[in-house]
Parts: structure tokens; sequence; C-alpha cells
């Protein structure tokens, strides 16, 4: 006998929450209708606005709107402060999984957000811009206007290795959780190549959809000019040049990781000795699991949420990949049985838990006879500094240190081995001589040209680096 039908089943899910951005400053001429167009969007919506020190009577018309509609609010700036501030107040306060900038003026549609929703609903992104270059109708405009904008996504798509058309766009649909973790710095319209900068060094997947444009002229209260341009060069080259993502041990680890084919050499260097089923333990972004694919199965484990979902995004296609939320300090070896691996990966992980021995126990424990373990941990004790306290790093370990622990808790050795001593001279000048917390771009473009010394390290021996590399088997 069937249950009765609920009176919403077979109804089409519902659309997550998006919080629509609005900065305004002296809009007084298109805010309500702006208002109008984002309220008959079809969507469950916030919408945030921002009055930035407006005094042309904007202010008024904003404590008006929020009255009459119990989705929207309002955020003042007792003075003018520039666009990105303004962004930076509205995103702090959005509630929904996505988020979305929204101009006070009418140069973008409102109606196409479902368009700009689509790809991060289906998980395709984590991010997507809105190009007006893609080929939808737009306004035939200012010439120089365009050409600055081509400039200006051009010096972009260099630094950071990205193609996009458009990078000035309006619209820019984020989730939020993503966005969150990103400090903003620049006041003024260098909101746009920062967040850029900032999105493509955090990996994430970025998305264009094509959009129409109704642009306006300076006659008609456009605010962007030379000196704005001028600005976004500054913005771009710093960004480039610069770091200042998440904590700085996060950064510091995506600086270290960009050493030419640093991911690469360090994966050929134990590829010979993989099994056919692996977990790659504290996947990240999933830099490693691309040089994994071709395995008959590969675990990725992470804990952190955000991390997670960009490897779902990346990798959930893949039949042979499988996700696991894994925290090591409560870490079971039964996850390894459960899922019959023959090699677990351990990149950069070991040195932040504080039982180290117990986790050795437990994959011990959890592989088959003849199972591998892969180690890559931080070496020599006397390199600690404030990079390590950074990067939560709970200590560094000598050779001996780390073959007593392995052949405690029942492993036999195959290899041990020092890895990076180029990273490892970095790693003493930029945090015991300087007293960094993070290391610089520019010095990893120093380390970029000196790579070919790491060939040296093979062929020569080597027995200092700035990690340790083990590979442990299972009698």
């Amino acid at each position: 006998m069937q249950s009765p039908s609920s009176p919403n089943e077979g109804a089409p899910p519902k659309t997550p929450l998006l919080s629509v951005v609005i900065p305004v400053y002296n809009e007084r001429f298109t805010l309500r209708e702006l208002f109008r167009r984002v309220s008959a969007v079809d969507l469950d919506l916030e919408i945030i606005l921002v009055d930035d020190g407006s005094t042309d009577g904007t202010r008024d018309i904003v404590a008006a709107l929020v009255a009459r509609d119990p989705r929207s609010r309002s955020l003042l700036h007792e003075r003018n402060q520039g666009k990105g501030a303004a962004i930076r107040t509205g995103l702090r306060e959005a509630r929904g999984e996505f988020v979305i900038v929204q101009d006070g003026d009418l140069e973008y549609d409102p109606a196409e957000y479902p368009t700009l929703l689509q790809p991060l609903i289906s998980g395709q992104a984590d991010v997507v811009y809105g190009s007006r270059f893609l080929g939808a109708p737009r306004r035939v405009h200012l010439f120089w206007h365009m050409v600055a904008n081509r400039l200006l996504t051009l010096l972009t798509n260099l630094t950071t290795n990205l193609n996009l058309t458009d990078m000035e766009t309006c619209y820019k649909v984020f989730r939020t959780s993503i966005v969150r973790r990103i400090p903003l710095r620049s006041n003024r319209f260098g909101f746009e190549p920062e967040i850029t900068a900032k999105i493509a060094r955090l990996g994430c997947l970025i998305y264009e959809v094509p959009i129409s444009y109704s642009g306006r002229s300076y006659s008609e209260g456009k605010k962007i000019g030379l000196k704005d341009a001028v600005a976004a060069v500054y913005t771009i080259l710093k960004y480039w040049l610069i770091s200042d993502i998440g904590e700085a041990g996060h950064n510091t680890l995506a600086r270290m990781s960009e050493k030419g084919d640093y991911s690469r050499v360090l994966f050929r260097s134990f590829e010979s000795r993989l099994g056919k089923r692996v977990m790659d333990v504290g996947a990240g972004v999933g830099n490693m699991a691309t040089f994994l694919l071709d395995r008959e199965k590969l675990v990725l484990a992470e804990l952190d949420p955000d991390y997670l979902s960009i490897l779902d995004r990346r990798f959930g296609k893949f039949e042979n990949v499988d996700l696991v939320s894994l925290d090591l300090d409560t870490f079971v070896g039964s996850e390894i049985a459960r899922h019959r691996l023959d090699t677990v990966i351990c990149i950069n992980v070991l040195e932040h838990i504080r039982d180290d021995d117990r986790v050795l126990r437990e994959v011990y424990d959890g592989l088959p006879s003849g199972g591998r373990l892969v180690l890559l941990v931080p070496a020599h004790p006397a390199l600690y500094s404030g990079l390590d306290r950074g990067l939560g790093h709970l200590r560094r370990y000598r050779r001996a240190e780390l073959e007593e622990k392995l052949r405690a808790a029942g492993f036999e050795l195959e290899l041990v081995r020092s890895f990076n001593w180029i990273g490892a001279v970095g790693w003493f000048v930029f945090g015991r001589v300087l007293r960094r917390r993070h290391i610089s771009r520019v010095a990893i473009r120093g380390f970029r040209l000196m790579s070919w010394l790491r060939s040296w390290e093979g062929s020569e021996g080597f027995r200092f680096g700035l990690s340790l590399m083990a590979v442990a088997r299972k009698g």
C-alpha cells in the first residue's frame, strides 16, 4: 500500500539561499528600479544593501526599500570608503550558501541569476563569472573602456594562468564558505583583480557564463576612471608577488608547493612503490591526487569541509575515487581495511598529530601484509621556526627518530631519505634568520630559478633537506 502523497511531492528541489550584496553610493536615480528587478527574481534570496556614505538621498531610499521587503536589510557606512569596502561589509553578513555582487546601477540584469547559479548548484564550480564578452546581447558602449577591460583581463590571466574573458565583470557568484576564507584588502575597484588573484591561488573551480550588459556613460553616472585602471594594475601585480590567503601557515605551504614541478618530482620519487588501492591522507585540494587517478581505487581523505567540496567537484565524477572525512586525531585503521587499501600516502600530515605513534600503529593494523605507508614529514628540529608554528607543526623529525617510530609500529623500512635541500636553505633563511611567518612569492621564484640543482639530491645522496621521505612496508 502506498503512503499518501505529500503536497510537495514531485515539486522541484528548492534552490539554495542566494545572498545578493548591493554596494551603493549616490544611486538615487536607479536604485528603486534595480531593487524591483532583484526582488522579482524567482529564487530564494536575501538582499543586503550596503550604503557607502551616500550624500544624495540614497540612504533614505535604502531605508524605504528595506522596510517593505522582509528579505532585505541594510548596512551603513558613515563615510564613503569605496566599493571594495562596501562589498567586504556585505560579505561578512551574508547567510546564503551562495553570494553574488550586484551593482546599484542598471548595467547588469538580475534575471540572469539562475544562469549564473547553474554551475554552482550542479557542483561544477566554486565561482562563476558573468562575462560580457561571450556573445550575449550588450549595449554598444565606450571603446577605450572596453580596451582597458581587455588589457586588465589579459594581465590577470598572465599572472594567474587563468583564461578569463572578463575579469572586471561585476557579476561574480561565490560559494559563501569559500569567499569567507579570503582576506580582502582593496577599498575601491581593486576588489575585482584582488578576488580573482586569490581564488586562482586557492585552486577554485571557475566557470564563465555569457551575460547581457547595458553599460552607462559617465554622464549617466559611471564612476570608474583612469585612476582606478592604474590602481587595478598595481593590485594585479601586488597579489601576483605576494599572498595573504588564510593563515600564514596555509600560505607558506602553498608557496613552498609552487617551486617548479615540486608535486611531480615528489610523486615520481615514490611512484614505483605504490600499489593499486591508495589512500591520500590530507588530500587538500588534490594536488597529489591528479597523479593517482590511474589507480584501481583512490580514497581522498580530508577533514576540511571546503576542501572536501573542492575534491568532490574535481574528482567526484571518477568512479574509482571515494571521498572520506577523516580526522587523524580520532583516526581508526578500520577505514583503511574497509576500502581494502594496499598503500597509504601521508604528505605533510603526521607533524600535526599529537599522538603520531598511535596513528602509525593504526595505519599498520589497517594495511594488509605487504602494504606500504609513504610518508613525508618536516626534517631537522634545528629548522623549527615561526614558519612551522604558522603551519601548525608540532615538531620536525630527526631521521633516527622517524625510523624508530616506524619500526616500533611494526613496519619494515624500505626507504628513508632527505628531500628538497633547496627548500631547507630557504626555510632557514626566512624562518630562522629573517623570522618570517611566510615565504614570499618573490623568494619562491628564486627557488624556481635554482630548481635544476634539485637533480643533485638523487645523484649525490644528500642527507640534508627540508623534509624526510620514508616508505615503510608491513611484513
